[in-house]
């Protein structure tokens, strides 16, 4: 398994990374702690998740989701 340090203790990752953790649980995404190493880049792939997950009209954002787990599962992604 792959080990990427963690940034979470920096302050503009953590406040990042806060507001857009799962609000039951408090847990983040890997994917987002991943991209926390970048905060610009963070920034970047949540704007592109918002697009695609509401930027055409045809799909309700749950048929959306549930495309991105089929495709992540064929393409053997663990996230």
């Amino acid at each position: 398994m792959a080990w990427i340090r963690d940034h979470s203790d920096d302050p503009e990752c953590a406040e990042l990374l806060r507001a857009h953790a799962d609000p039951a649980t408090g847990a983040v995404d890997n994917i987002l702690r991943v991209h926390a190493l970048h905060p610009a880049g963070l920034r970047a792939h949540l704007a592109v998740y918002r697009a695609a997950m509401t930027g055409t009209g045809g799909l309700r954002r749950a048929e959306r989701e549930m495309i991105a787990v089929v495709v992540s599962g064929l393409n053997g992604c663990r996230y």
